[in-house]
């Protein structure tokens, strides 16, 4: 076995890239005990090879829960109704009402809508003059108006519900560091944002449309209790704004760092649904899968995980492994990338991935199209990226055109 490490590199980031010390891990050891110092009361264990993460995530031995901690606290609390939070067989019940939802062809459903939005964002990043905030008028705004078009929010309530969702689930303008009035503001957000998200599933109850919500509704309302229907909303919404929208702020990023490769795309627009895949997989907004605990003892990699033990799965990590010898530190977009993990792996795979890769299509490519010469307006070192929530993103990009 390997000598257990302290590190924190699956947690850092250099602008896009991984922490040196995260990929120097990953090329000496797949799987490694993490040294937590005595804090926890069971090993923790770090993955970083593709063939490894991909075991593990896709091995009902290990559960989306932590097991009893051991100091009398029992299973934490689920968030109900969050397809993250659940095992199977809870988890395979939910999911198979969601998953008709969220195919192909009902997603293209949404395409006028989508793209209807994304002129209206751009409008209003040229209205703000330059330089204009590419986050704020772009990246966060697009996956919550479309959250909010999937789910039949009234377009009059979208504004608000997005503003009090940008507030309640990523604490956006805080920082790491808040105040007492800050952190009363975000829980005034987060009551808001739920007790609209009941108020909503109680009018679907009563009316029924052709959107998720209702439609999950008409098939199988008798099966889901009010609080489990307002969960998957909330659950919903809030992973669209956080992984969406980190990957709209840092997908334009990463093309402008590789003038390159827009030229290309520019060039051979075609190109825009092998750039995306290539964009999702460079940049792993999502950066660590949720923590796997061991629910028996489990051989991974050679290693011994026992029963009650954790794994953290580097999803940057495994973005950026060599594959059959070939590098992958480099953005590519007309790369071969169908088997990259950056939606995760086995019965909890993204189940928003393909309403992701129609918004991120959609939206990038008007980006381009619109502004041609769009260009970052402060140096590299000034950009904010986000690094207090569990997806990377940006807090501001300010860009001309």
């Amino acid at each position: 076995m390997s000598k257990a490490v302290s590190t924190s590199a699956h947690t850092r980031r250099n602008g896009l890239e991984p922490v040196p010390e995260l990929t120097e891990l990953s090329a000496r050891t797949p799987l490694v005990e993490l040294d937590t110092g005595g804090r926890a009361p069971a090993r923790h264990w770090l993955a970083t090879g593709y063939d490894e993460v991909r075991a593990i995530l896709g091995d009902d031995r290990f559960s989306m829960l932590p097991l009893d901690d051991g100091r009398g606290g029992g299973k934490p609390q689920i968030e109900v109704g969050n397809l993250r939070q659940y095992d199977p067989p809870e988890h395979t019940r939910l999911r198979r009402m969601l998953t008709p939802e969220f195919t192909l062809r009902r997603i293209r459903r949404l395409e006028p809508f989508i793209e209807e939005i994304v002129a209206h964002c751009l409008d209003a990043l040229e209205g703000a003059g330059q330089p204009a905030d590419l986050v704020r008028h772009f990246a966060w705004p697009i996956p919550g108006l479309v959250g909010c078009a999937l789910l039949g929010v009234p377009r009059d309530d979208a504004a608000e519900l997005a503003r009090n969702l940008n507030i309640s689930r990523t604490g956006t303008g805080f920082g790491r560091h808040t105040s007492r009035e800050q952190r009363e503001r975000q829980r005034a957000a987060v009551n808001a944002y739920m007790i609209y998200m009941r108020r909503l599933v109680r009018q679907k109850r009563r009316d029924p449309g052709d959107d998720l919500l209702g439609m999950v509704i008409r098939r199988h309302g008798a099966e889901l209790t009010d609080e489990e229907l307002t969960g998957m909303a909330a659950a919903i919404m809030g992973s669209g704004l956080e992984d969406i929208g980190g990957m709209l702020g840092l997908g334009p990023l990463a093309l402008l760092d590789h003038p390159d490769q827009l030229a290309l795309l520019q060039e051979r627009p075609d190109l825009i649904t092998s750039a995306v895949e290539e964009l999702i997989r460079y940049v792993s907004s999502v950066q660590n899968a949720t923590p796997r605990t061991a629910l028996v003892d489990v051989t991974v990699g050679g290693h011994l995980i026992r029963a009650g033990e954790s794994v953290i799965c580097s999803l940057l990590a495994v973005s950026r492994t060599p594959v059959d010898g070939v590098p992958q530190d480099t953005l590519d977009i007309t790369r071969d990338n169908s088997g990259h993990l950056a939606f995760g792996h086995g019965v909890h795979h993204c189940l928003g991935a393909v309403l992701a890769r129609v918004e991120l299509r959609i939206a990038i490519a008007a980006l381009f199209h619109r502004f041609p010469k769009l260009s970052v307006a402060v140096p590299a070192e000034e950009i904010r990226f986000r690094t207090w929530t569990p997806n990377y993103g940006i807090d501001e990009l300010l860009v001309r055109w």
